[in-house]
């Protein structure tokens, strides 16, 4: 891969692959510059299991400390959990060393402001602007800070906000048998507690060990679950679910070990949240219209971005929205706990659901809104973005388009969406339709235009 896709500076912090391109000094001075843009206070700072993480940590405290913070150290926890802490103890900001779904040879510094969110684009640009100036405030042998642990209150928390959203005494008296692969990530710590202890599961878990090294591919997709498909139908479990390392993003196996669309899974949780809060919804747009015909049931207004989370969440401050997510990404996001990817919340959303209702969880699926989709990625050369751009969009002239990200093309009944990936030279193309038949056809054409 090419050196400038493995060292990346995105919507949501630096990532890398770590050695040559994140290296501990990078950290350090980038850790500096984001003390010094958020001022002297404290600076959570948590982290998920991969073996780099304790090195970058390091890296990253002497770079608060040297900037006068003081540093409160939380140890392996979930990301929306430890932005969920930066919020609650009013620190100035917070750095979450995960690089989320990405590979083990990767991480990242996430980094969030005040509010445990990550920085919007005039913040990030200040940041990134100040890193490359390199002018950093130094704090002189006095002012130098403290590191302080806490590694118990920020879960806490997150469970308490989770509980105060839903019917808990509803879902313990089910007693659901659960299975769970929390792939040996920050959900190790949280996860298994979370079901047993505040929602009276039953757990059959896998992979929950987080001194171990992640036992498959660290996103959780359908070609990745085959354990947890197996342990569903080894245990007779009435659901599954499946983490990422850093435990924002959640899979669901249904109980007959089918995993889910994240379209369903996104699709199940703004069911669940219009019922019980106010508020439209805002998800990107390559999430399903799934989304759209739930919420015009309930006589809401669906608002659609660029993909990305940080997106998302601008939009879902801008408008109130009740809850927001990407499908296409396993996100769910439920501002009423915290304006962040959160798989505690779509958990329990679900427990509620199946305990509201007495239904399983493929008799859940089937009742939503049924789309077919498709999606694959066509390599193009550099250069060569803008034509095939334009030859898609004269390929289709009785489509209405949206230029806000990519390319998206939509009529009554279906639509596609094309973007360039942020790391490959890939574009990332997206169909949905009522029928197999309408989907498989519209992605021929699609797929014909884009590599002519």
């Amino acid at each position: 891969m090419p050196r400038e896709h493995l060292l990346k500076i995105s919507v949501s912090g630096v990532r890398g692959v770590v050695g040559e391109f994140l290296t501990p000094a990078l950290a350090l001075h980038f850790a500096q510059a984001f003390g010094t843009y958020v001022g002297r206070g404290r600076v959570v700072v948590g982290r998920d299991t991969r073996t780099s993480g304790p090195m970058l940590q390091h890296a990253v405290n002497c770079g608060l400390l040297a900037a006068g913070c003081d540093v409160v150290d939380v140890g392996i926890l979930p990301t929306p959990t430890i932005q969920i802490y930066v919020e609650h103890i009013r620190a100035r900001g917070g750095i979450g060393l995960t690089a989320s779904h990405n590979p083990a040879e990767y991480n990242a510094l996430k980094l969030f402001n005040k509010e445990g969110q990550f920085f919007n684009h005039y913040e990030r640009n200040e940041l990134i602007d100040l890193y490359h100036q390199s002018d950093f405030a130094q704090a002189t042998n006095a002012e130098i800070g403290h590191v302080t642990h806490d590694e118990g209150t920020a879960k806490a928390v997150h469970i308490d906000r989770v509980l105060a959203k839903v019917d808990g005494d509803r879902i313990r008296r089910r007693h659901f048998r659960v299975a769970l692969d929390a792939v040996n990530g920050a959900g190790s710590v949280m996860t298994p507690g979370f079901l047993v202890d505040s929602l009276g599961c039953r757990l059959d878990a896998i992979f929950i060990d987080p001194t171990k090294v992640f036992p498959r591919i660290a996103e959780p997709r359908p070609d990745t679950l085959g354990d947890l498909a197996a342990l569903v139908q080894r245990t007779g479990a009435e659901v599954g679910f499946a983490q990422d390392p850093d435990a924002d993003r959640l899979a669901i196996v249904d109980e007959t070990g089918r995993v889910l669309d994240n379209d369903d899974v996104l699709a199940l949780a703004v069911l669940r949240a219009l019922a019980v809060v106010p508020g439209d919804v805002v998800v990107n747009l390559t999430t399903s219209s799934a989304i759209d015909d739930i919420a015009l049931g309930f006589g809401r207004r669906v608002y659609r971005t660029p993909v990305g989370e940080a997106n998302v969440v601008e939009t879902m401050q801008a408008v109130g929205a009740a809850i927001g997510g990407e499908g296409s990404a396993g996100g769910v996001i439920f501002p009423a706990v915290q304006l962040c990817r959160d798989s505690f919340t779509a958990m329990a959303f679900l427990l509620d659901l199946m305990a509201e209702t007495g239904k399983t969880v493929s008799e859940l699926v089937a009742a939503l809104p049924q789309y077919v989709r498709k999606s694959g990625k066509v390599a193009f050369e550099h250069g060569r973005l803008g034509g095939l751009m334009q030859a898609l969009e004269e390929g289709f002239p009785e489509a209405e388009a949206d230029r806000t990200d990519g390319l998206k093309l939509m009529w009554p009944d279906r639509w596609l969406h094309v973007r360039a990936s942020n790391t490959e030279p890939l574009l990332r193309l997206f169909v949905e339709a009522k029928t197999e038949a309408s989907a498989e056809k519209l992605y021929a054409m699609a797929w014909g235009l884009l590599t002519a």
